[in-house]
């Protein structure tokens, strides 16, 4: 059987916009029965546009069954292509953390002047994320990833039991699927569902996947079916495509932006050779300089040796004129006597 690939982000929103469907995978993924769901307004989806493929995000409000009741939940389902988008995820955290959408009333007793009354309090509604990575993750080599918050006593490190609200409304859980490590040893429930992402069944057209429903458990075949659907139709084939030359765009622009990013390191290297090569022309110089000073130097004091030399020469005619001045005198005193 044929079917649309799920990884394309508009196989993905026609799949999840099948309420059902979308309830069956968020089941699976969070292994609670999920009640209700509901798309959050259609300002909160992400629709394909070019620049903006690469993260694709549903926002879903879900209420969910639990040991402690009915609890509603702001369900955040991404998909992404690239290990860069991580930034993205973090921008659309932290709009749902800022959202006024995402509080609920709910009445609290309170004591007022001495009475207890009744009052209506704003509270978060608690996040869970779900991300579909179409890349590996660096270190942890597995399909499914879930990530839980726990509390404890850090005095005794004893785990603590219960749901604080506090804690709530400022973390939350997530489930990490890493669709390259889909594979055909299938350990879990989850894992048997996630295998229809499996892009080892992809055909020599990337837009199909060749599966055989008969290989799924009966109540994961909607899913399958719905895909089958996704591939027969003009609309979807077509946004297929367009999402494969925005692929291909970014991809040939990441490369650009690669061999510029290799252009000006090797510019950069060839600057730091040439810094070098100044910097010890310049130390050559300043050694160049100081021999100088220091020869210049020598002669200076060779000059001043050659002046006091020739001044004691001077010094030495006087003294031998005065001597020979003497002599005279005393040879004419004795021719006279």
């Amino acid at each position: 059987m044929q079917i649309a690939n799920p990884i394309y982000d508009v196989v993905f929103k026609y799949l999840m916009e099948d309420n059902n469907i979308a309830r069956l995978i968020i089941s699976t993924i969070i292994k609670q029965n999920v009640v209700s769901l509901e798309f959050r307004p259609q300002e909160r989806t992400v629709e394909l546009q070019p620049g903006s493929l690469t993260v694709y995000r549903l926002d879903f409000s879900a209420k969910i069954e639990t040991p402690q009741g009915d609890k509603t939940v702001l369900i955040e389902l991404q998909k992404a292509k690239y290990p860069t988008d991580v930034m993205r995820f973090r921008k659309y955290l932290g709009e749902q953390y800022k959202s006024e959408e995402n509080i609920y009333k709910k009445k609290v007793i309170r004591k007022h002047l001495g009475k207890l009354v009744e009052i209506e309090e704003n509270k978060a509604i608690p996040i869970l994320s779900i991300y579909f990575l179409g890349y590996p993750l660096d270190h942890f080599h597995i399909p499914v990833i879930r990530v839980q918050r726990e509390c404890y006593n850090d005095a005794t490190n004893e785990k603590l039991e219960g749901r604080e609200e506090f804690i709530e409304g400022l973390t939350h859980d997530s489930y990490i699927i890493q669709v390259p490590y889909l594979r055909d040893d299938l350990k879990t429930e989850l894992e048997k569902m996630l295998s229809i992402f499996d892009q080892r069944k992809m055909s020599s057209n990337h837009h199909i996947l060749n599966i055989k429903e008969e290989d799924y458990p009966e109540k994961y075949r909607p899913i399958i079916r719905r895909l089958q659907h996704a591939a027969a139709e003009t609309v979807v084939r077509d946004q297929m495509d367009i999402e494969d030359e925005i692929t291909d765009e970014l991809n040939n622009m990441s490369r650009v932006i690669e061999q510029q990013k290799e252009i000006l390191i090797e510019a950069e290297i060839a600057m730091e050779q040439k810094d070098k090569v100044l910097e010890e022309k310049d130390k050559a110089l300043e050694q160049n300089k100081a021999a100088l000073q220091e020869k210049e130097k020598a002669l200076q004091e060779k000059d001043k040796a050659l002046e006091e030399k020739d001044k004691a020469l001077e010094q030495n005619k006087a003294v031998l004129e005065e001597k020979e001045k003497l002599i005279r005198e005393l040879l004419k005193q004795k021719e006279s006597t």
